[in-house]
This record gives C-alpha cells, structure tokens and sequence, in this order.
C-alpha cells in the first residue's frame, strides 16, 4: 500500500476533516486507515435517498450506534447534511472525517463549510515523493498518476479505467450533479480541451471552433476548476518591467485522464511536450500543497514568444523552471531561462527533462524530471 503524505498530517490533528478531490484518487482509502465507528455513504443511491427524505437520520444513527468518529463519504450530494454536522460537532464533540469531489455542488448548495471547525484539505492523485522518486518516465506519461492505475500492471485494464473514467466520471457524473444543463455542448468542450493544456487560452477561438458560446465556456472551465479536474494559472507579474501576455493556461488534474479523453496513450510531437509539462505543474502543485508553505505557480511569456513554462515563488525564493520530454538540448533550449534570470539575478533556473542524464547549457541545470524535483525541494 502507497503511504500517503496526507495520512501523517491527519494522525496528528485531532480536528475533523473536509478532504476534497477528484474521485479514484484515493480520499476513501486514506480515511479507511482512521477507522471510523459509523460510515455514511452517499454515493450508494439508497443511503443518500435515505438521508435526503430525512435529513435527522445522521442523528438517529449516531445516537444508536455510539459514534464517536463519523466517515461521511461524498458530501456535496447532501451539502445540507454539513448543518447538522456542525451541531454534532458542538454538541457531542464527534470528530467528522468528510470526503467531497465537487467544491462547485457545495457552493452553489451554500454549504456550511464549518470554519474553525473543521481542516480543509485537499488530495492530489500520486506524487513522485510519495512514490519514494521511482516511477518508469513512460509509464508516468502514458498512464499518469491515479493510485488505482498505478498499482495495476495489466496495461489493458490501465486503458479500461482511465476510459471508464473519462465516459462515467467526466460525462455523467457532471450530468447527475446538474453541474450543466448543456451536456452536448460540454462534451464538445471535453473533448477539445485536451488541445488547449498547457496553452495560452483563447476563449473566443476555442469557442468557434467548437460551435460555444464564450460565456458557456468560461462556465465550463469553472465547472473543471470548481470539480477539482484542472487548473487555470495566470502570467506572472514579477517581472513588471517587460510587457507579457496576460491570457491564463490551463492544466488537466492528471495525465492519464487526458490521455483518456484522446484514447491516446503513446503521446507524440506537441501533445508529447504538453504530458510532460503537466505532469511537472501537477507534481508541484500537489507537492507545495501538502507542504503548507506559501507558494504561486504561474507562467511568463513576453509579446515576441520568449516564455518559461513555470515562475515558481515559493516563500521567498523564485524559481524559473522549463519542461522537455528529451535531453536531447541545445542553447535555444534555455533561451526563456537566461533571459528571465538577465531580469533577475535571484531567479533560480532549472530545465526539467524526461531523460536521464544531468548537465549543464550555459550555467543551467539541466535535469532529469525526477531529480529536479528532488532538487527543488519536493
């Protein structure tokens, strides 16, 4: 079983817990390990219509069973279960182990998120630290970093769950959480999107080309952020002296997702450069989250086409960090690189790569990916 970086933080905090996160990530697995004295279960269909008609029944089984710590899995089909959480809390001093994969349903349910109350976490799909830094760089890109697909061998079975995924997660589950009333035009959306990751969005494009309306599809990003599925991030502005482009990118939650979209697992030529840049955005991102250190993840990119895929600022350091899938580099490699760190003397560069060697193109590290990553700090 993968130790999650989670589980520590948890164990040692006696508060009840909010974990959010997309499904198939691991959130019941990990609070399986706290072993709860009463679970509710809201994804089975005949438990949530039971607590639905009812909503006093969390009360009356509590009190039956003698609970002292609840697992309530899936909130946001009930965000208004979160009230009477709150009372339990008060009054009985029960501790509340809570998973939820939409923060949208229990925004717009106007969830009592119980601040003060309860810790807010949020799980990522594997990292590489997590991972103890070995995982085969092919296997990373084709299959990305789902526990469910990591811990399976079976190549097939791997393609099986991430299609699945894609049709009964993707499509349905968002149609069942009347996330949208538009489905034809989201699954037009979805199936676009994958040639938008790790490019600077343009919505009016994006929108004709798949016969959208803009404003849908700003509402269609919102509903991917808001469900945990990707992530905008915007042009950073440490560098105020040089005009940049300001339109955000947008990154899928995990690789083997998107490759599922496509139905391609062998990633080549552009879309090949694009795997590896997500799967660096989400390893820092996961990475940085579980640290809980203060950290901003954007982009720079000038008028004339000099960019660095990452501005990292974490506390007070700044790292400018470039993605390749090879190690096969030359100077306009690093172009991006030297002219932020001319910019800026203390911003630290490093080129990540999905080969093997380290070495050095005018005095940048040129790393592979994973002890980068190590490197930086993650």
């Amino acid at each position: 079983m993968i130790e999650r970086i989670l589980n520590h933080q948890i164990a040692n905090n006696k508060k009840s817990l909010l974990l959010l996160g997309p499904r198939q990530i691991g959130k019941t697995t990990l609070l399986r390990n706290f072993k709860s004295d009463l679970t509710i279960n809201l994804a089975r269909e005949r438990e949530y219509q039971d607590h639905l008609s009812s909503p006093s029944l969390i009360e009356d089984l509590v009190e039956r069973s003698k609970a002292r710590t609840v697992f309530v899995d899936e909130i946001q089909r009930l965000p208004s279960m979160l009230n009477t959480i709150q009372a339990l809390i008060d009054e009985k001093r029960l501790r509340f182990f809570i998973t939820g994969s939409s923060a949208r349903k229990l925004k717009r349910g106007q969830a009592n998120l119980l601040p003060g109350r309860v810790i807010n976490k949020r799980l990522f799909p594997l990292t590489v630290n997590e991972l103890g830094y070995d995982i085969d760089a092919q296997d990373a890109i084709q299959w990305g970093f789902l526990p469910g697909i990591v811990t399976t061998e079976d190549k097939d079975i791997r393609q099986d769950i991430l299609s699945s995924y894609v049709s009964n997660y993707l499509k349905e589950e968002i149609q069942q959480e009347a996330l949208t009333r538009n489905i034809a035009g989201y699954s037009r959306f979805l199936q676009a999107l994958p040639e938008w990751n790790g490019k600077v969005l343009d919505y009016s494009k994006l929108a004709t080309k798949n016969k959208l309306n803009r404003f849908a599809v700003h509402r269609f990003f919102e509903i991917f952020e808001d469900t945990l599925l990707g992530e905008r991030i915007f042009s950073s502005e440490h560098f105020k002296e040089v005009p940049s482009v300001k339109h955000p990118k947008f990154y899928f939650f995990d690789v083997g997702v998107m490759n599922g979209i496509l139905n391609i697992f062998k990633p080549s030529g552009d879309y090949l450069g694009a795997v590896c840049e997500t799967i660096i955005f989400n390893q820092l991102n996961a990475a940085l989250a579980y640290k809980n250190k203060r950290y901003d993840i954007k982009y720079f990119r000038t008028h004339s086409g000099i960019e660095v895929d990452f501005i990292l600022t974490l506390e007070n350091k700044i790292f400018a960090i470039e993605v390749k899938a090879n190690e096969r580099l030359g100077v306009d490699d690093v172009k991006g690189l030297r002219y932020v760190r001319k910019l800026d003397s203390k911003v630290v560069p490093y080129l990540l790569h999905f080969g093997k060697r380290t070495f050095k193109i005018e005095n940048i590290w040129c790393m592979n990916w994973l002890e980068g990553l190590r490197e930086i700090g993650l």
